[in-house]
């Protein structure tokens, strides 16, 4: 399984990014997707997961302003963020899950600086 993603940069405070993951296969043949963050000296971390029926799950410090969606044809994984941050300033990875094996893409850096 192979997980390619996409779409970090240099954002302001207050401004938007969206990340892009794309799976080696269909996306449906996965218990879950997520994307998860890391900062140096901390663990990773679970910011959003859309599950195969479609329910979704979200970090409480992102709620209501990130959001996990998916296009199953296309085998991708998209994480629109909104109103970003300081600390959303991390590498992003997108993630699968297909108990009991968790794949890993490489991960995105996401700055958010003045």
């Amino acid at each position: 399984v192979q997980l390619q993603a996409s779409g970090g940069g240099l954002v302001q405070p207050g401004g938007s990014l969206r990340l892009s993951c794309i799976a080696s296969e269909s996306i449906l043949r996965f218990f879950a997707m997520a994307w998860y963050r890391q900062t140096p000296g901390k663990r990773r971390e679970l910011v959003a997961r859309v599950r195969s029926d479609g329910s979704t799950n979200y970090a409480d410090s992102v709620k209501g302003r990130f959001r996990i969606s998916r296009d199953i044809a296309k085998q991708m994984v998209y994480l629109q963020m909104n109103n970003l941050n300081s600390e959303d300033t991390a590498v992003y990875y997108c993630n699968s899950q297909r108990p009991p094996s968790d794949y890993w893409g490489q991960g995105t850096l996401v700055t958010v600086s003045s």
